[in-house]
């Protein structure tokens, strides 16, 4: 394979030398580029172009690519040259500046140098295929010490959590019949969760979420050196409080010392990462391994997965062109109010304030007034406070903290719903009143936007899984009056969680807007969503669909690893809904634009394309439903008006005759 990609290599360097008639950096360094990338695929890395080291005396420095882990700790870099410069006066050059010496391949389309621990360890001719591959064997062998020591730290962790786990479930049990105190501050605790969060809210909840505060703390507060975060933020406090009557001193310190070597090894590899957006990437990275080993069945049902940036981007900016093509507003305008309903680790809100970037005074006002996201699960509660105000102050150069981040069941959250003007149901709880007021203050605004990616779990597979999705009787009543009662299909999947943040959503959101979620494809050809697709027709006057497929359940020749953009076996799509207001005497239309990535593309081509793709330069296909409500697959016949040969009523009937 590695010979394979050499000669690749050696081929695509002289195609673009014959094809530009040019041996300038700029152009052939995209053939060392694509070697390293093939390599990199068969060694669990990440390719990065253009990558920023830390700053050294307020300068900024760039490599020209490199390698990361999947934690985003960096594994070697690679800096091209022109063929006309001197090679090792550009090495001596960039070295003086700083340029890292442990794992770095110098090379200008004509010989490559790789240094590794400081000194030169080889060099040689790239039209040489054996020494080539020597060197690059050489560069991808390399380990960096800290990151086998991280790695033996997780796998250790997952050895040592159960214990640790039972002792805490054992101390806050103990606690609750002993301590009065604790007990009296669990029980308010408990209801003002049950009246703000959610009122399926339970006291084991409360031992569970009390539970990942704790074991959280080490790790949240030190990747961006925020040790104050748990004593400032509003519903961080709340439980730190709760801890502090039963868990401190020796009998905190000799609980998680199991830990120590788990949070040690947290703490020096987040030193290693430069950048905060790749801070931001190792954070979800250690927020979605510690949630699968605390809880499988709940990181299932929350849809523990986060977002890859490229959908974020491309979804933030169709967003903004669709406010601009129809409304005459963008985002970062007055007035347009953002929500992020179900915001996971933050990651749609950090987006948008970067798209914001060079306009700080507006993004200031946006802010502090008008982006607005929800959560419900505490660990990824704190992953998003963390990431949504670090990249605030990365960009303004000056913290503040973000206002408008509730911690909140959004589908129990119906108090803004359909009710546009303002007006908004009382709250009479709070998990702390300054929750509270953010939620009443959410409440008052009329919506303009609401973008995220939804938890994506529909049902359990059988009645032993033991994961079911609870009912939320509101959002549950108006889906029976939508989506089910325009459906004629005898079975439905209505209730799926993606459909309810539709339908929470739609009525959220305010008479002209835009809805923008990724989520399950099914509901572009799925017979038991024809009612979904009728409803939102005549609620939306234009909709676009982006169908990104995936649906490995489909074609079995799929791979949910390889060609879903999420590693899973369901497809998935991306949907921008637009809401407009109709004008004196105009009759409703709903226009339907859609594209489809090819069948067998894989995740990092979709993905690839999407880092490129422009909504607004997107050629769409125009639909228009049949009598049935299919968009896409759509049969001309006459099946509907043939007699039936058996009826409902026969169909179940239990009697033989």
């Amino acid at each position: 394979m590695s010979q394979l990609l050499i000669q690749q290599y050696l081929n695509h360097l002289s195609d673009l030398r014959r094809a530009s008639g040019t041996a300038r950096e700029g152009v052939v360094s995209e053939a060392f580029k694509d070697l390293l990338k093939g390599y990199a695929k068969s060694h669990d890395l990440i390719f990065i172009n253009q990558y920023e080291l830390p700053k050294q005396d307020g300068n900024r420095r760039i490599v020209d690519g490199a390698l990361v882990y999947d934690v985003r700790v960096p594994f070697g870099y690679w800096e091209a040259k022109d063929e006309e410069d001197d090679l090792d006066k550009e090495i001596a050059t960039k070295l003086r500046r700083g340029y890292p010496r442990d794992n770095i391949i110098f090379e200008d389309s004509k010989t490559a140098v790789l240094l590794q621990h400081g000194s030169e360890v080889t060099r040689c001719p790239v039209n040489n295929t054996d020494k080539l591959q020597y060197l690059i064997d050489l560069f991808f062998k390399y380990e960096r010490p800290e990151i086998a020591d991280f790695r033996k730290a997780v796998t250790q962790f997952q050895v040592d959590l159960p214990a640790v786990l039972g002792a805490l479930r054992g101390m806050i049990e103990s606690a609750q019949k002993n301590n009065v105190a604790f007990s009296k501050g669990a029980t308010k605790f408990l209801k003002h969760a049950q009246e703000t969060i959610n009122p399926a809210v339970t006291a084991e909840d409360v031992r569970e979420m009390l539970i990942q505060h704790i074991l959280t703390e080490e790790i949240f507060s030190k990747v961006f050196d925020e040790d104050d975060f748990h004593h400032q933020n509003n519903v961080a406090k709340e439980l730190y409080a709760l801890e502090g009557l039963f868990f401190k001193g020796a009998l905190k310190k000799n609980t998680l010392k199991g830990l120590e070597p788990y949070y040690n090894a947290i703490r020096t590899t987040a030193h290693q990462i430069a950048t905060h957006t790749e801070k931001q990437t190792f954070l979800k990275v250690i927020y979605e391994g510690f949630y699968k080993v605390y809880n499988k069945k709940a990181a299932d049902r929350l849809g523990v997965i986060y977002t890859p940036n490229e959908i974020v981007k491309f979804m933030v900016e169709s967003a903004d062109w669709l406010c601009q093509k129809h409304f005459g507003k963008s985002l970062i305008d007055r007035d347009v109010q953002i929500l992020d309903p179900a915001t996971g680790t933050g990651t749609f809100i950090c987006e948008l304030l970067e798209h914001f970037r060079g306009q700080k005074a507006k993004l200031a006002h946006k802010y502090k007034e008008e982006l607005h996201a929800n959560e419900v699960a505490i660990l990824p509660y704190y992953v998003a406070n963390l990431n949504i105000e670090a990249t605030y102050a990365a960009i303004m150069g000056q913290y503040e903290e973000f206002p408008n981040l509730c911690f909140v069941d959004t589908l129990d959250n119906v108090g803004g719903l359909s009710i546009r003007a303002g007006h908004q149901h009382d709250l009479f709880g709070a998990m702390s009143e300054e929750n509270v007021a953010r939620i009443k203050r959410q409440n008052s605004r009329k919506i303009s936007v609401v973008i995220g990616n939804p938890p994506y779990n529909a049902n359990q597979h059988n009645e032993n899984d033991n994961n079911k999705n609870r009912t939320y009787p509101r959002i549950d009543e108006r889906i029976k009056k939508t989506y089910i009662k325009l459906s004629t299909a005898q079975k439905t999947k209505a209730y799926d969680m993606y459909t309810r943040f539709f339908r929470w959503a739609s009525d959220r959101l305010h008479d002209d807007g835009v809805l923008a979620f990724i989520s399950n494809r099914s509901f572009i050809d799925s017979r038991t969503m024809d009612g979904f697709r009728r409803a939102v027709t005549a609620e939306y006057s234009d909709i676009y669909v982006v169908d990104l497929g995936g649906d490995v359940r489909a074609n079995p020749k799929l791979s949910g690893a390889r060609h879903n953009v999420f590693g899973i076996q369901t497809g998935v799509a991306i949907s921008f809904l637009v809401k407009r207001r109709l004008k004196k005497g105009e009759a409703h239309s709903c226009a339907i634009h859609y594209a489809r990535r090819p069948e067998m593309e894989t995740a990092e081509e979709k993905l690839a394309w999407l880092e490129q793709a422009q909504l607004s330069r997107l050629p769409m296909e125009g639909v228009r439903p049949d009598a049935k409500a299919n968009w896409i697959n759509q049969t001309d016949n006459d099946f509907d008006k043939l007699i039936a040969s058996i009826d409902k009523k026969t169909k179940h009937s239990k009697k033989v005759t």
